[in-house]
């Protein structure tokens, strides 16, 4: 039998069809409009991931980390977690307990079921990644224009890639970048790694890793110093032009080409081809977010967009219009409770869903009990003990808790200092509305293909268990997770049963564009802000970099011969993070983690291909093989990420920092560390 769902074995939310036999998922393949398809190693493998012997499917409890996980009932397992849950209250306060949240449950409707849980309960502490990965970015959006924007790239005529990889992480993006460019889109890469785009662009700037925001403001400068800007749009549409001019006016364009390692033809080249290629847009990504810098660099990018008037235009940036989903999340029952996230205010308030995203906060009032000590943690879908900055910082965190809980598909090395571990479903066995498709006017379910295998329960069930186990079933008062989506939908008019009869997805309010001449934007002053008076009002920069450029944008210094700049290896296809590493057929494809190294840097260090070298800085040090070619440009390394789930050996965040932080959103850098480079042997 065929169905038609989405996979969320990343976070590309792919439509795709699954052969069901027997009731056991045989294959899955994407559904796209594009006639040349990039295949998805994971979805290959679908079945395999599904019906992996790893799979935790009873859930695991141990009364202490000395002892050996043991199979128990949910009953048991919910009994304990309430108790440690009441004795956390009693000894400590509501606010002692924590949630924090990975990407692999999806950010769509299961993550308001968390957060529910948690204002429930009393506590404000529902965190998720989004300081290192999107939340940051979407922020500056915001600030900006109102909302985060989203390329329409097979109508564009010109394409900016901005420290993205979607060849890798998001297939329809790729098939769509690809199918403009052969209808003569120009396309522009921004990355300091050679990606599989970078290769087939029209021009490649391999910017220094970290300097991003110096090359944003030097193709702005080049932009307005030539009155390349929609002049139009910028006089109607847009506050602070005249105090960008001046800010601009400050900055000379070969400083700024010499602070990002790019040539000043190149970066006006890159201006000129943009300004002048209406429609245009810019897809930018994940190598902006790990950055001290993410919110006014990503500033700078919105208002390049802006200035040239590519803002809600077929082939530009489009403003979306959400589904308009019930807001469940309770968050006014906790609002006078202080969060973990007491110095970033502007990051936790920014959104009225989206809620606490500075993560390593969490360590803070984990290590140093401040506001409040952190004694009770719930991980839903995460890895923190690998993929989060400093690992060190973060493992000695995790054994100071008086309990961890785990809610997740695979055990990971984050489940060494657990206490209970709840059996998750895959993605295939329970039904949710994705991200992707609440941020957006067409809406698409994902939909439950196969029963859940052994005893694990979809995120939402769980969080209604945990409910149960507290006490605090009144506050969900719906039978199962279908009616509870239901009851979601209501403002929407639509309903499961409408959905499930349109598999492919509906349209619930047909796109339009320019809305900003009858609407304005969804900013304070209903227009684009390029001087933010938010910003301005809590001593931040109004413009982007209005105070010039930190001095210090790279976690540690030169010094004792940390002369290179390290950056986090690329986002392999096979793997989702540090998922899916035990799956043989995937670990086949990938069996080993390289740094890669130019072959200048190379010849200097005598390294060959295969040869094994340490990486080390102040935080730590790893070992691995490298890989001599010219991906990377002299004096940068780039270090394969997520392996660390494999051996400790490995853990690139043994490497990164945690304190250095951007000053809104608390991102510290995991895309920009000086390190030490030894050969060990061959």
């Amino acid at each position: 039998m065929k169905e038609i769902t989405n996979c969320r074995l990343c976070s590309a939310c792919c439509p795709v069809e699954v052969d069901v036999i027997n009731g056991q998922l045989q294959s899955a393949e994407r559904i796209t409009p594009f006639e040349k398809t990039i295949n998805c190693p994971k979805l290959i493998n679908a079945k395999n991931i599904v019906y992996s012997k790893n799979r935790i499917l009873t859930p695991l409890l141990r009364k202490n980390l000395k002892e050996d996980f043991r199979e128990v009932s949910w009953e048991e397992a919910l009994n304990f977690i309430g108790r440690k849950i009441e004795k956390t209250k009693n000894r400590y306060s509501s606010q002692s307990i924590a949630l924090l949240r990975g990407m692999a449950a999806d950010w769509g409707t299961s993550w308001d079921y968390a957060v529910r849980f948690m204002s429930a309960l009393g506590s404000p502490n529902a965190i998720g990644n989004g300081s290192v990965c999107f939340v940051a970015r979407e922020m500056a959006h915001t600030y900006t224009y109102g909302t985060i924007t989203i390329p329409q790239l097979k109508d564009s005529k010109c394409i900016i890639i901005w420290g993205k990889n979607d060849r890798n992480t998001a297939p329809i993006m790729a098939e769509a970048i690809i199918y403009a460019k052969e209808k003569g889109a120009k396309l522009i890469v921004i990355d300091p790694v050679k990606t599989f785009f970078a290769d087939m662009a029209d021009i490649w700037l391999r910017v220094k890793p970290a300097h991003d925001g110096a090359l944003a403001m030097a193709i702005m400068k080049v932009i307005v110093d030539e009155g390349l800007y929609d002049k139009d749009f910028v006089e109607t549409y847009c506050l602070g032009f005249d105090a960008l001019r001046e800010s601009l006016s400050m900055m000379k364009l070969k400083d700024l080409a010499q602070m990002c390692w790019i040539p000043v033809e190149q970066i006006q080249k890159t201006a000129r081809i943009y300004a002048k290629s209406k429609p245009a847009c810019i897809i930018d990504g994940n190598g902006l977010d790990m950055q001290t810098q993410v919110f006014q660099t990503t500033r700078a990018v919105c208002l390049i967009r802006a200035i040239t008037g590519n803002i809600d235009i077929e082939g530009g940036d489009f403003i979306p219009h959400p589904i308009p989903l019930a807001n469940i999340q309770l968050r006014d029952k906790i609002s006078a409770v202080p969060s973990v996230m007491l110095h970033y205010k502007h990051f936790e308030k920014f959104h009225p869903t989206w809620g606490l995203h500075a993560q390593s906060c969490l360590i803070d009032a984990i290590i140093e009990e401040k506001p409040y000590p952190v004694k009770f943690l719930f991980i839903q879908s995460g890895n923190p003990a690998v993929t989060m900055m400093d690992s060190t910082r973060v493992r000695k965190a995790l054994e100071k808790l008086d309990c961890l809980v785990m809610i997740d598909i695979f055990k990971n090395k984050t489940s060494q200092y657990a206490h209970v571990i709840l059996p998750a479903c895959s993605c295939f066995e329970k039904t949710q509305i994705n991200r992707a498709y609440i941020r957006n006017s067409f809406i698409m379910l994902q939909k439950k293909v196969i029963k859940p295998l052994g005893e694990s329960k979809s995120d939402i069930e769980i969080i209604f268990e945990l409910a149960k186990a507290t006490g605090l079933s009144d506050y969900f008062p719906w039978k199962n997770d279908e009616e509870a989506l239901d009851f979601q939908l209501k403002p929407t008019g639509l309903s499961l049963d409408i959905l499930k009869k349109n598999p492919t997805g509906i349209w619930y309010e047909k796109p339009k564009f320019r809305k900003y001449e009858n609407e304005g934007f969804k900013t304070p002053s209903k227009k684009v802000e390029i001087f933010s008076k938010r910003l301005s009002d809590n001593d931040f920069d109004p413009i982007p970099f209005f105070k010039g450029f930190p001095n210090k944008v790279t976690s540690f210094s030169e010094e004792n011969d940390y002369k290179f700049i390290g950056i986090s290896g690329e986002r392999v296809s096979c793997y989702t993070h540090t998922q899916f590493r035990k799956i043989s057929q995937l670990r086949n494809m990938e069996k080993e983690p390289y740094v890669d190294i130019n072959p200048s840097d190379g010849k200097n260090l005598k390294l060959k291909n295969g040869d094994l070298v340490r990486i080390s800085t102040p935080r730590g040090k790893i070992e691995m093989k490298v890989r001599v070619n010219s991906l990377v440009s002299e004096g940068v390394v780039r270090i394969a990420w997520g392996w660390g789930e494999e051996s400790d050996c490995w853990n690139l965040n043994f490497l990164t920092d945690d304190f250095e932080r951007d000053p809104l959103t608390g991102t510290p850098s995991g895309r920009s560390f000086y390190c030490k480079i030894e050969k060990l042997g061959e």
